[in-house]
């Protein structure tokens, strides 16, 4: 072929068109399962975590963790931390996280906490934006992506 774009397409087409069987795993933790929700804790594709939004709730309840933004960033982290490490990750593989607030002001009040967890040089990509209302009356909801180092 002479177009480099036709070839570099065909390579494509090709590369597409191989059988590669993915798998899929859904991770529910005991804490969760009591709870009864619709919803997993995490959806592993290949190594790849994709982790449900952590609202700062006590594990096992809907009860958010006492102390107003700063105390439910934490728990929510701590939730996030225990759902990668059950899955063989940890917070330094995390990829992205999307955070969700109920007040877009308490940002820098988030941020206070949120370096004292993710501190590696190599931050994961992120964004953040306020909401009109989270579960449970939350102040903040996160979810993040993360690499799965080991099985």
């Amino acid at each position: 072929m002479k177009n480099p774009f036709l070839l570099v397409l065909s390579l494509f087409l090709v590369s597409c068109s191989t059988t590669t069987e993915k798998s899929l795993e859904h991770y529910q933790s005991e804490a969760m399962k009591t709870l009864g929700l619709p919803f997993s804790d995490a959806v592993i594709v290949d190594d790849i975590i994709y982790l449900s939004g952590q609202i700062g709730n006590l594990p096992g309840t809907l009860d958010l963790a006492p102390g107003g933004l700063k105390a439910e960033a934490k728990q929510a982290i701590e939730n996030m931390k225990a759902i990668l490490e059950a899955n063989g990750s940890s917070l330094d593989d995390v990829i992205k996280v999307t955070v969700m607030m109920a007040d877009i002001d308490e940002w820098g009040e988030f941020n206070q906490e949120y370096i004292k967890y993710f501190t590696a040089e190599n931050k994961p990509a992120r964004s953040a934006f306020g909401t009109s209302g989270l579960a449970v009356g939350a102040r903040l909801e996160i979810e993040c992506i993360a690499l799965r180092r080991k099985k």
